[in-house]
């Protein structure tokens, strides 16, 4: 399938290369689903950088960032980490959800990314691997609402001084955004579903509601109508029964907000 291009409607891109010339790591700060990580692979392309990234969570180890030893015909080798191999070959890194890692994965990433791009190899032969001249982290995080998010201690924060701030996009740019995916011949019922997104959104930003839907719900109302579905069902399969994990109050709230944009 083609890639669509990524629509810069907030002039990241250009504060990325801003950045990325001054040689400044650039944290993207947002909820899930605004488009982080296809602004980030939008600006390696542009740029014709290798993009390494890693996705953190509970389970991320510091040996996924700096390697681990394996024994391949009884010798014993050490299979370098993402952070390591970028640092090495000067590649773009991408930290998606950082601020979803343990404490301890956090503090051996702090001593790659202080001012001397540096890193003592401790788990293998303790060679200090300086990163090559334009070697440059981008990472995100999403706001601590979402579960499993921590706060960024201060060391961390400080090492990415430039902060782009992703919002979902005004309704114009998302209509925009979603006929890049499909045929555009819906748009008054896309016009209702971005509609729809922002009472969810603006619902779930003041903890009237558990979830906040994202661009990709929106995209995918959209293709579901491309393939001959009602707007009224493609609205509940997309935006409404994902509330009835919260129980059937919460389900009922969004049906009926459903069934008053879209009818019966």
């Amino acid at each position: 399938m083609e890639e669509v291009q990524y629509l810069d409607w907030n002039n990241s891109t250009q504060i990325l290369n801003k950045a990325f010339e001054a040689g400044l790591f650039v944290l993207i700060i947002g909820p899930k689903g605004t488009g982080k990580t296809s602004l980030v692979r939008d600006f390696a392309k542009n740029n014709n950088g290798n993009l390494q990234s890693i996705n953190f969570s509970l389970r991320t180890r510091e040996s996924h960032l700096v390697g681990s030893k394996t024994l391949t015909d009884g010798t014993v080798t050490f299979d370098e980490g993402v952070l390591i191999k970028s640092m090495r070959e000067g590649n773009m890194l991408y930290l998606d959800e950082i601020n979803a890692a343990e404490a301890d994965v956090l503090l051996r990433l702090d001593e790659a990314l202080d001012d001397r791009r540096q890193i003592v190899l401790k788990e293998s032969t303790g060679e200090l691997i300086k990163a090559k001249e334009n070697w440059f982290v981008i990472a995100t995080i999403n706001p601590l609402t979402h579960s499993g998010t921590k706060e960024l201690p201060p060391q961390i924060l400080s090492r990415f001084p430039v902060r782009i701030r992703l919002e979902y996009p005004p309704e114009k740019i998302e209509l925009e955004i979603v006929k890049k995916h499909v045929s555009g011949e819906h748009e008054s019922e896309i016009i209702q579903a971005i509609k729809l997104a922002n009472i969810l959104r603006q619902a779930a930003a003041v903890e009237e509601l558990f979830y906040s839907p994202s661009l990709r719900e929106t995209i995918a109302f959209a293709k579901l109508l491309d393939k001959g579905m009602s707007a009224k069902k493609a609205a509940k399969f997309v935006f409404g029964n994902v509330y009835t994990q919260w129980g059937n109050i919460e389900y009922q709230k969004v049906s009926d907000i459903i069934t008053s944009m879209f009818g019966n």
